[in-house]
C-alpha cells in the first residue's frame, strides 16, 4: 500500500523509514510545496510532503493544495494522513491533546483553489462525511496503543470533532473565537479542509490528526495564542505524532481499506462525456480516466 503523509518537516525523520529518497513531481497545477520524501515502513511505501515547504516558507493561503494532492495521486498513493497544529475551542480539548476531525466548517474564500474541476468540467462530490472513517479507526487504534505506553503524558485522543478552517495568516479575533465556540465547533486551523476536499475528488482516503497547541484566544485564564506557544507545544506534538505514525505504518491494518473513498466520482461528474475536451481529459486522466 502507498501511504501519503502531509505535515511538518520534522516528521520525515521517522527512524524506521527505510530506503529514504527524494522525488520531485511535476503537475498540471504547478509545483507541490516541496520534494516528496519517499521510503518504506513495513510493507507500506511512504510518501511524505512538508505542507509549508522545508524551512516553513509557505503561508497557509499560499499552499498549492491541488499540486500537492495531484502529486500524491500521480505516485499512486491511496491513503493520506495529515498532521496539523490546531487551536482548541473547548475547555476539555487541552494543548497537546489529539483530535481526529470527522467534520469541517469552511471559513475560506478560495473554493476554486480547492477543486480539480471547472473550466468545462462540472462534478459535485458527496462530502457529508468528509474524512475516511475506516482510516480514522486505524489511527485511533495505533494512537491508543502509543498513549497506553505513556500514561504520565496525560494526552487524550478525541475520535471525532468539527474543524473550522480559517484562512489566516493572522490568528482569530476574540469575537470570532467566541462565535465559533457558540456554534459548538471543536478546533480551528488553516490547512486541512482543502486537503480533504481534493483527496475526496481524487479518490484518496484522508484523515487529519489535529494536534492541539493552544486555546486560540477565547480562554480568559490562558495567554492568547502566540507563535512561541504554538512552537513549544508543536515540538512535543511532533514527537508524539512520529510515534503514532511509526506504529500505524508498521501494521498491515492501514493497508486494507474497507471504505468507498476510491469510488467518489462514480456518480459525481455531470458534464456529458462528449462535451469534455480532450485537453481536460488528458490533464485529469489519473483522476477521471476510469469514469469518462
Amino acid at each position: 500500500m502507498k501511504i501519503g503523509i502531509i505535515g511538518g518537516s520534522g516528521l520525515y525523520e521517522l527512524e524506521c523509514l527505510k530506503n529514504v529518497r527524494e522525488k520531485n513531481i511535476t503537475t498540471p497545477f504547478g509545483k507541490p510545496s516541496d520534494a516528496y520524501i519517499c521510503g518504506k515502513i513495513g510493507r507500506n511505501e511512504v510518501y511524505f510532503l512538508p505542507r509549508h515547504g522545508r524551512g516553513h516558507r509557505i503561508l497557509p493561503s499560499e499552499i498549492n493544495h491541488k499540486a500537492n494532492i495531484f502529486g500524491f495521486k500521480k505516485m499512486g498513493v491511496q491513503r493520506i494522513i495529515s498532521i496539523s497544529a490546531v487551536g482548541s475551542l473547548k475547555e476539555k480539548l487541552r494543548p497537546r491533546d489529539i483530535v481526529l476531525p470527522d467534520q469541517y466548517f469552511d471559513r475560506t474564500k478560495g473554493s476554486l483553489e480547492h477543486t480539480f474541476f471547472g473550466n468545462g468540467l462540472v462534478a459535485h462530490i458527496s462530502f457529508g462525511d468528509p474524512t475516511c472513517a475506516d482510516l480514522r479507526k486505524c489511527i485511533v487504534k495505533s494512537a491508543r496503543e502509543v498513549l497506553a505506553g505513556q500514561p504520565k503524558s496525560g494526552v487524550r485522543i478525541n475520535e471525532c470533532g468539527t474543524y473550522v478552517n480559517m484562512e489566516g495568516p493572522a490568528f482569530s479575533t476574540r469575537a470570532e473565537s467566541n462565535q465559533y465556540r457558540k456554534m459548538g465547533f471543536d478546533v480551528i486551523g488553516m490547512t486541512s479542509l482543502p486537503e480533504a476536499k481534493l483527496c475526496r475528488e481524487a479518490g484518496i482516503c484522508y484523515q487529519s490528526i489535529a494536534m492541539v497547541t493552544d486555546y486560540d484566544c477565547w480562554h480568559e485564564a490562558e495567554e492568547s495564542v502566540s507563535v512561541d506557544m504554538v512552537i513549544a507545544h508543536l515540538m512535543a506534538n511532533t514527537k508524539l505524532a512520529k510515534s503514532i505514525l511509526t506504529v500505524l505504518l508498521s501494521k498491515d491494518a492501514v493497508s486494507k481499506p474497507a471504505c468507498h473513498c476510491s469510488d467518489s466520482l462514480r456518480h459525481a461528474i455531470l458534464t456529458n462525456k462528449k462535451s469534455i475536451s480532450s485537453g481536460i481529459k488528458k490533464k485529469l486522466d489519473i483522476i477521471i480516466g476510469k469514469y469518462v
